[in-house]
């Protein structure tokens, strides 16, 4: 039998064949209209990430809060020996996998590595390249970037970035605790 794939190319073929001006734009507005769809059914959760390190290299933590309606669920975690941009990319992927099923993500993070490199397709280019940065050096952390985008491709994450240790207090919770894990670790 035919693979989806398979069968997909087929019907592209045949449609474009027998009747090019309009099967083709019936089939991906049906696409278009089933992503829309399973998109309304998606939770949505706000999570808020940031990641601490004393000294770079040196101890680290990362915390995260999920919010969904009225619930809250806070995450921290730390390593002995490591970078704040592993801690802040650990923050968003421990987030990310806490969630049990997919959901439309808000994800507030104060780091410009993180967002800026999801964003601006940065962290894509790096995998397309076998992770070197268009300068040809080879992108840093690519076994965390390479699970974040696993992960953003099963969620629908849409990113904001958020100013450091300003007012916001879910921000600078997510600070407390990432800051909490070195100091355990120093």
């Amino acid at each position: 039998m035919f693979s989806r794939g398979m069968a997909d190319n087929v019907f592209d073929f045949l449609a474009d064949f027998m009747y090019p001006w309009n099967w083709k734009n019936l089939r991906r507005r049906l696409d278009e209209s089933r992503r829309k769809k399973r998109k309304r059914r998606m939770k949505t959760v706000t999570l808020y990430t940031d990641g601490a390190c004393s000294g770079n290299p040196g101890p680290g933590g990362w915390g995260a809060i999920l919010m969904f309606g009225e619930h809250k669920k806070e995450l921290s975690g730390g390593e002995k020996s490591t970078t704040n941009n592993r801690m802040e990319l650990t923050a968003v992927i421990r987030g990310l996998e806490a969630l049990k099923e997919p959901c439309v993500v808000e994800l507030y993070s104060d780091s410009k590595y993180v967002i800026d490199a999801l964003q601006k397709g940065w962290a894509k280019g790096w995998r397309a390249r076998g992770w070197v940065k268009a300068d040809k050096k080879p992108a840093l952390n690519p076994d965390l970037w390479e699970r974040l985008l696993e992960l953003c491709a099963t969620h629908t994450v849409n990113l904001h970035w958020v100013k450091g240790h300003a007012d916001n207090p879910n921000n600078n919770r997510c600070d407390e605790l990432a800051v909490g894990e070195w100091r355990k670790l120093k």
